[in-house]
């Protein structure tokens, strides 16, 4: 690619044979360049960033999903927006120009259009996807956000999204697709729609 990278690979004793897929990667690829950093349980997304971050020597810091559901193409686009406007943040949008969502059936496209459309009207984040996590940060830029993030579970991408525009961070968004999960389960259910509702009112009374 032409770029100086790292793969940094957070498991949280995942039963879909991440680590052990992460672990043939370094054979091939050396260990310079694959980080597998594992870890004993399940502590949420927001630590594994953070554990992640630990590790990270670049200036900046894509975060995608390991089970390929974002598709790594798209990563040469994120670096390219970035340039092009300097910005802190680049976002993948399923919502906007020819991005979209792929395996998903109608109810959970209605959460998640939605979960988005509430929190526009609520929050007016100026970003077209909030739930999503297939981003670029600058990696100081992560540092501050998840100081000052509390949020844990769906709400807390969208919360990254509402205080970096709180705090002045410039956000660009490329168009990307969006394929579900081949193997392995979807998390979202009850609980984590009462969640993401409790949490999206907590952002609205405190932002």
């Amino acid at each position: 690619s032409g770029y100086n990278f790292e793969v940094i690979i957070i498991d949280d004793g995942s039963p879909d044979g991440t680590q052990e897929v992460a672990e043939q990667l370094v054979k091939i690829y050396g260990p310079d360049k694959i980080l597998l950093r594992p870890r004993a349980k399940k502590l949420g997304l927001g630590t594994a960033y953070i554990h992640g971050m630990k590790h990270a020597t670049g200036n900046f810091i894509v975060i995608m999903d390991a089970d390929l559901s974002h598709h790594p193409k798209f990563i040469a686009e994120f670096i390219r927006k970035q340039k092009e406007g300097n910005f802190d943040i680049v976002s993948g949008t399923r919502y906007k120009g020819n991005g979209g969502v792929y395996g998903w059936d109608l109810k959970r496209k209605l959460i998640s259009r939605g979960a988005n459309f509430i929190t526009q009207v609520l929050l007016r984040p100026g970003a077209s996807d909030l739930t999503g996590s297939f981003r670029l940060y600058r990696k100081e830029v992560l540092q501050k956000l998840m100081e000052k993030c509390v949020s844990k579970g769906y709400v807390f991408q969208m919360e990254m999204i509402v205080r970096a525009r709180q705090l002045g961070y410039t956000i660009g968004e490329v168009p990307i697709s969006f394929v579900d999960r081949v193997y392995g389960e979807s998390k979202l259910g009850g609980n984590e729609i009462v969640s993401f509702l409790k949490g999206l009112l907590t952002l609205f009374a405190t932002t």
